[in-house]
């Protein structure tokens, strides 16, 4: 199997290979193991790279397809380092759950992928393993914290790869490298054996090139089916809520006018456009801060006492800042986001989905990260998690599908949330709108 065959190849396309024999998970896996170690190097998708045993199992439903997962998954036997020297010599015992659903289910994991160092940043500018590049121009961000995972599931280097979302990092690294993304219901994928950031944001899911892939990979590390058997093309009477206020504020022009005519696109479908107004959002970053530093500080209280220097700078700092927060403050944003999150289940009442971009901006020059990116003071880095912090906040399943591309042919995402539990209208809502659009089906020239 050559590079272009692989580029194409999407999950359900080699699960047919592989289930129909035309290929056997060896060949498949040599394949793809032999792109990454041509690419790695340059694009530092992975921290680990594990070579395929000869006795590669043909176990249905994926008979033997490459796979990664995010290196904060552990992996009997395999580093898990989460992205970092603190835990540089961490192997774990036992697989986590998600990943012992895929190597049941009969995948192949070919490899740990690079993140923000312990998943707290969106750039995946690594101090200790290297920048996970962007696949369509390597002198920009992947995106994160999943930056490595999203970098080789668009390169082709496996099929699928198991991200972390805490406040975008499935979604936004998605959507900057032209994938989909689905970060489900909080609960819904275990997240025992991963190493965390925040435990009451933590969410845990699929980075795929489609949204069937991603369907698929749902199934199985959830153990609940009918997520597939959803993607029925039919969205004809969809409530699709569009937000009045803060998702469509201060946009780059591409963006607006890539999600426009998505929003266009979709009501051609069939679905109904309504537009809402979305609540809390004027207090939803106090909420998660409040929430995600004093949960990040608590964790790694005594790696920090022990092993601060080992720390990079940026994420020793939003660390550290943990301290200083008060229960009080903790408690009462817990108490707001328990009304926040009522007052989105009464919204969702009157709309199926609500739709978004993903991020403002496409994804920026690595050197530019730091900087404002437009007029105002606003940083590309705090840009990102702008319109996807909200739903770890509230605990609703969102999805990053392409939308479209820059005049300079970089990607850019839509985001589709849904109400608690029901991942089966997102990825409905996804589905017809990538078949309709056929974003997915572009490739980066690498």
């Amino acid at each position: 199997m050559t590079d272009a065959d692989i580029k194409k190849l999407t999950l359900a396309d080699a699960v047919q290979l592989l289930a129909s024999q035309k290929i056997s998970p060896p060949e498949l896996a040599a394949a793809v193991v032999s792109r990454i170690d041509r690419l790695n190097p340059e694009m530092r998708a992975f921290i680990t790279v594990i070579p395929p045993e000869n006795s590669v199992q043909h176990a249905p439903p994926l008979h033997g397809v490459p796979l990664s997962v995010k290196d904060l998954y552990d992996l009997k036997g395999v580093p898990t380092t989460a992205g970092s020297k603190v835990f540089a010599g961490r192997t774990p015992k036992e697989d986590a759950t998600a990943v012992k659903n895929l190597k049941d289910a009969g995948a192949l994991i070919v490899g740990k992928t690079n993140l923000h160092e312990f998943a707290f940043g969106v750039t995946t500018i690594n101090p200790h393993y290297g920048v996970a590049r962007n696949p369509w121009d390597p002198a920009r961000i992947s995106g994160g914290s999943s930056g490595g995972s999203a970098s080789a599931v668009s390169l082709g280097m496996g099929f699928g790869s198991l991200g972390t979302d805490t406040g975008g990092s499935i979604r936004i690294p998605a959507a900057l490298c032209g994938i989909v993304g689905l970060k489900p219901t909080y609960g819904r994928v275990s997240l025992r054996g991963v190493v965390p950031l925040s435990w009451s944001l933590d969410h845990a899911g699929p980075m795929t090139r489609t949204v069937q892939d991603a369907a698929i990979v749902i199934e199985i590390i959830t153990g609940h089916s009918g997520y597939t058997g959803a993607l029925t093309g039919n969205i004809s009477g969809v409530r699709v809520g569009i937000p009045n206020n803060y998702f469509y504020e201060r946009l780059a022009l591409p963006v607006e006018k890539a999600i426009d005519q998505a929003i266009r696109s979709l009501e051609k479908l069939g679905a109904k456009i309504i537009r809402i107004d979305v609540p809390g959002i004027a207090i939803h970053r106090a909420i998660w801060l409040q929430i995600a530093s004093p949960e990040a500080y608590s964790y790694h209280e005594r790696y920090l006492n022990k092993h601060a220097p080992l720390y990079g700078a940026d994420v020793r700092g939003r660390l550290e800042a943990g301290r200083a927060l008060l229960s009080i403050d903790y408690v009462r944003a817990q108490r707001a986001r328990t009304r926040v999150k009522e007052e989105c289940r009464r919204l969702l009442e009157q709309v199926d989905v609500i739709v978004t971009p993903t991020t403002p901006i496409a994804a920026p020059r690595i050197e530019d990260v730091n900087k404002p990116w437009g007029t105002g003071p606003e940083t590309a880095a705090a840009a990102l998690t702008r319109f996807t912090r909200f739903f770890n906040v509230v605990g609703l399943p969102a999805i990053s599908i392409p939308c479209g591309f820059t005049t300079e042919d970089l990607p850019m995402g839509m985001q589709i949330a849904g109400k608690p539990f029901d991942e089966f209208t997102v990825l409905r809502v996804a589905h017809a709108y990538e078949q309709a659009a056929g974003w997915t089906e572009r490739r980066p020239a690498i």
